[in-house]
C-alpha cells in the first residue's frame, strides 16, 4: 500500500486520538493506536488467548474490528475539523492463518470525498523478525457530525 508522505495537522491527529480513546472494543482488546498521518493510520494488538479462537490464532471478528477502526480514523484524518466517521461497508478477506505475537492494521484512504471515503486495510500477524499478511479490507465510510 502506499501512503501519503504529508503529516496530519496536529488538531486533526488529536481528534483521532480523543475519539480512539473512547472505543470501549479497542480499550477491552488492548490495541492502541501507532500512527496517524494524513490518509493513513496503524492500530496494533497483542495476542491474548482472550481474543483467540479454538485454533489459537486471532479471530477473525477481532481482525474485523481492528482492520474497520484502522480504516475509519484514516478516513477521519482527512475530514474537516468536527467529522467523525461511520461505516457503511465493508468486505475482509482472510488470506492467511492470523499467528502471530501482534496484529498491525495499516489503513490507507483510497478517495476522500465530501460525504464517502474509501479506505484499504492491511492486516499484518507480525511474530519476531517475520511479518505475513493476514487479511484485506476494503471499506466506504461516511462523514457524520461529530457529538457534542
Amino acid at each position: 500500500m502506499t501512503s501519503p508522505s504529508k503529516p496530519t495537522a496536529p488538531e486533526v491527529e488529536k481528534s483521532v486520538r480523543d475519539s480512539f480513546g473512547k472505543q470501549g472494543l479497542m480499550g477491552t482488546i488492548g490495541a492502541w493506536l501507532v500512527e496517524v498521518t494524513a490518509g493513513r493510520v496503524t492500530i496494533e494488538l497483542p495476542f491474548s488467548p482472550r481474543i483467540s479462537q479454538q485454533h489459537g490464532l486471532f479471530h477473525g471478528a477481532v481482525i474485523g474490528a481492528l482492520a474497520d477502526t484502522a480504516g475509519s480514523y484514516a478516513a477521519m484524518s482527512l475530514m474537516p475539523a468536527g467529522s467523525e466517521v461511520l461505516t457503511v461497508e465493508y468486505k475482509i478477506n482472510f488470506v492467511g492463518p492470523a499467528k502471530g505475537a501482534m496484529l498491525r492494521a495499516t489503513a490507507d484512504v483510497v478517495t476522500s470525498g465530501r460525504t464517502l471515503s474509501v479506505v484499504r486495510v492491511e492486516v499484518l500477524c507480525l511474530d519476531d523478525s517475520k511479518s505475513d499478511v493476514c487479511a484485506i479490507l476494503q471499506a466506504t465510510m461516511l462523514r457524520a457530525p461529530a457529538k457534542k
